[in-house]
């Protein structure tokens, strides 16, 4: 099997929770922080082959990026996700997959009547009246 393309550059865009990243090879590709934060490499999210459905997560992103030696980056996303490593390949398989997998995503999220909006933070105050 062919090795990935290093990455290159890693910019992300915040204010649209976009992760712009570019590769040796000069492809480039804008990843959103939902697609990266749902389909995490982590064990958690990919449940040891069964992988489980993130719902919730329209509004996520990435708090920040720590690199991982020469080869991958973690990426620590703002509910707390930080258990998944994101080498080369992987992001590179992000890139060249994105639309399918998120295409796979959404029938999968339909299927068990999931919802991508985030869930509100609701608190309840009572009165002694």
């Amino acid at each position: 099997m062919r090795q990935a393309p290093k990455v290159t550059k890693l910019k992300l865009k915040r204010k649209s929770r976009i992760l712009e990243v570019g590769f040796e090879n000069g492809e480039t590709a804008q990843l959103s922080c939902e697609l990266l934060r749902v389909c995490s490499p982590s064990a958690e999210v990919q449940g040891h082959g069964n992988p489980q459905l993130v719902t919730n997560k329209r509004e996520v992103n990435i708090e920040r990026i720590e690199p991982v030696g020469n080869y991958a980056v973690k990426l620590v996303f703002d509910d707390g996700h930080d258990s998944g490593l994101f080498s080369w390949d992987i992001l590179y398989a992000f890139a060249m997959n994105q639309a399918t997998m998120w295409e796979d995503y959404l029938k999968r999220l339909k299927a068990a009547k999931g919802s991508r909006e985030p869930l509100l933070d609701v608190q309840i105050h009572y009165s002694d009246k």
